[in-house]
């Protein structure tokens, strides 16, 4: 079977989760961060993915576990692919339970990238249900209970991971700034670093440092969170693709569908069916009449 498929959604019980049920073969991730946690049941096939300097290979019945605005890929690891069910927590929600079932304030971080265990992989499609079948109470119930059982079993302090220096950390910080208010007509490598009082190649190797990705690899990301934010709101793909700095709707849809894993015009709809209220429920006697 090589048919593909993909529903990025998100549901209005759970705005600190987003959710991806979905079958890949032949579609590949390159190589991008979340700002948020990533928990992937795989259900079927094998997932590979590069992580941390490794090629992981979780197989059906794991857990692909990755942290936030940490640089990974995705790919089939067997030629039928691989399906999944996945919740994107948001770093807040995760830091929240940790410090509710006493773990202290922080970003906690997940100790290893592929985890075997029943009662999360259950959990994750249980929220999964619940949202499809719009059930709002039991889907936040059993999402905190999958952040509880995510917080308990499978995360530690997060380590910060070395640092450039003090002026290497400004000039990263100040080029992004430029970059996200220049979205739509960003600066050269070299204007990036006279703006910020940086040479070139520090500068290059300090924003790598700081956000996993060379300054025009980040600014496509961002582009793409951005159009996701618009297209939330009801714009249409076209006029998001504009917004951002995209030549045109193709050129957005190549990119999103690469690093979110479905076109954003499946994304609008499958959102914007997502925040319909469910129809009315009329009693037996009236629906007789």
């Amino acid at each position: 079977m090589t048919e593909e498929r993909a529903h990025y959604w998100t549901h209005p019980a759970l705005p600190a989760v987003d959710l991806l049920d979905a079958r890949y073969v032949r579609h590949t991730f390159g190589k991008h961060t979340h700002d948020t946690y990533v928990i992937a049941a795989i259900t079927s096939g094998v997932e590979a993915f590069r992580y941390r300097g490794a090629v992981e290979v979780a197989p059906a019945g794991s857990l692909a576990l990755v942290d936030p605005d940490t640089l990974h890929t995705g790919h089939a690891g067997v030629p039928e692919g691989w399906s999944y069910q996945v919740l994107y927590p948001s770093v807040a929600s995760l830091a929240s339970v940790a410090e509710e079932l006493g773990g202290g304030s922080g970003t906690p971080g997940f100790r290893t990238a592929v985890v075997v265990d029943e009662e999360l992989t259950r959990l994750v499609h249980q929220v999964h249900a619940a949202a499809e079948q719009n059930q709002p109470l039991a889907a936040s119930t059993l999402l905190r209970l999958a952040l509880a059982r995510t917080v308990g079993a499978h995360t530690t302090a997060r380590r910060p991971g070395p640092r450039p220096p003090a002026a290497g950390r400004r000039a990263a910080e100040l080029a992004r700034e430029l970059l996200a208010a220049r979205i739509t007509d960003p600066p050269t490598l070299e204007e990036l670093a006279a703006a910020t009082g940086a040479r070139p190649f520090p500068l290059l190797r300090a924003f790598r440092s700081a956000y996993g990705l060379p300054p025009h690899a980040w600014l496509t990301q961002h582009r793409v969170s951005t159009a996701r934010r618009l297209l939330d709101t009801g714009t249409a793909p076209a006029d998001a693709a504009v917004s951002v700095g995209f030549v045109d709707q193709a050129h957005l849809t190549r990119h999103f569908r690469r690093i979110i894993g479905v076109p954003p015009g499946a994304y609008r709809r499958a959102n914007t069916a997502a925040r319909r209220p469910p129809p009315e429920r009329r009693n037996v006697q009236e629906s007789t009449r």
